[in-house]
């Protein structure tokens, strides 16, 4: 008789534990629902060819969505994000065109080293970074706030770097062989095995980040933060500090990202980037990284990007209106952050 209770109580254990991990991964279940019946609908949905090209696609995204990610533990937001991976694709991009192009935007420009119009790029990010940290943990501003209005002046100030009279804002192509390979490049045997460069890269961007989040006092004052900005200040954490430093790396990974997207289009117009902070946000929700602060893993994050874009893939592959994508993908963001609150106030 106790033998069977400790089995019944091991099966309601059990039970209970499936229940919570439902409740907590709602929405990440139903998405893997979701693509799993595009899956059946269209068996080319899990070819090689496509999973690699959702891979090189969720790269860049990944990137992104790391530098929200941080943002979001420490209790704030980042709208900026898309905007300045546009005008980080268009300072790379202007800088890398072939000197043989008709249109190219600095005619008498030396050919430079890839690296450092990347370089450059990633500084224009981490810039605009610097200034949104500053306006949060100096001015008091709250996060949406200042970053609603950095993403409307970057997305100016992007728009008038390409406007070239009398042509107006023309999209920047012509680029380099050697900076487009970074994008459609790849290690191993020409196919469907190869390995990306931008999966690689955006890889060793993981681990970096990883460990920043896990194993530095860095990542400590992050999570601190989130959970409660007084007691941190309490404990001796200088919080504006850190918040500034949280914002400066987020900066610094869209001017990576916007670099990498122009060499993986092989082009660049000031509308890069359009909407791909909602997206990152909604990712890192769908991943267990709490709009409330103080709870995020890494790997949650890019699992949220995977399944956001193999849903945004699959889509695409059944041939839905582009217009009724954005509605899903409205409703994706609102059910996930609804949930996240939900949860946060059933902790209270």
């Amino acid at each position: 008789m106790p033998a069977i209770d400790a089995t019944h109580g091991g099966t309601a254990g059990t039970l209970k534990r499936a229940r919570e991990f439902a409740s907590k991964n709602a929405i990440m279940l139903v998405l893997l629902a979701l693509v799993l019946v595009i899956g059946v609908i269209n068996a080319s949905f899990f070819s090689l060819s496509n999973i690699r090209n959702i891979f090189i696609i969720s790269s860049v995204r990944i990137i992104i969505a790391l530098g929200i990610g941080g943002i979001l533990i420490t209790g704030g937001t980042d709208l900026s994000a898309g905007r300045t991976v546009g005008l980080a694709s268009v300072i790379a991009a202007s800088l890398l065109q072939r000197p043989d192009y008709a249109d190219r935007m600095y005619r008498n420009l030396p050919l430079l080293p890839v690296i450092a119009p990347i370089a450059l790029a990633v500084l224009a990010g981490l810039l605009v970074g610097l200034v949104n940290g500053l306006v949060v943990a100096k001015l008091k501003v709250p996060p949406f706030i200042a970053t609603l209005g950095s993403m409307v002046i970057v997305y100016g100030a992007a728009s008038i770097y390409v406007d070239r009279p009398p042509r107006g804002a023309q999209p920047i192509g012509g680029l380099r062989a050697d900076f487009t390979r970074i994008g459609s490049g790849y290690l191993g045997p020409n196919g469907d095995i190869s390995i990306p460069y931008l999966v690689l890269i955006a890889a060793a961007i993981i681990i970096c980040y990883w460990i920043m989040l896990n194993k530095t006092r860095l990542g400590k004052n992050i999570y601190a933060i989130g959970g409660n900005p007084r007691a941190a200040a309490v404990s001796g954490v200088n919080v504006s500090k850190n918040l500034i430093l949280v914002y400066v790396i987020a900066g610094a990974l869209y001017g990576l990202a916007g670099a990498l997207l122009a060499a993986r289009t092989g082009g660049a117009t000031n509308n890069y980037g359009q909407m791909y902070e909602l997206d990152a946000i909604a990712a890192c929700v769908i991943g267990g990284v709490s709009t409330s602060g103080g709870i995020g893993k890494v790997g949650g994050m890019i699992t949220g990007v995977l399944i956001f874009e193999v849903l945004n893939n699959g889509l695409v592959i059944l041939g839905v209106n582009a217009y009724w994508q954005q509605v899903i993908k409205g409703v994706i963001i609102i059910a996930a952050v609804a949930v996240d609150i939900r949860k946060y106030l059933a902790k209270r």
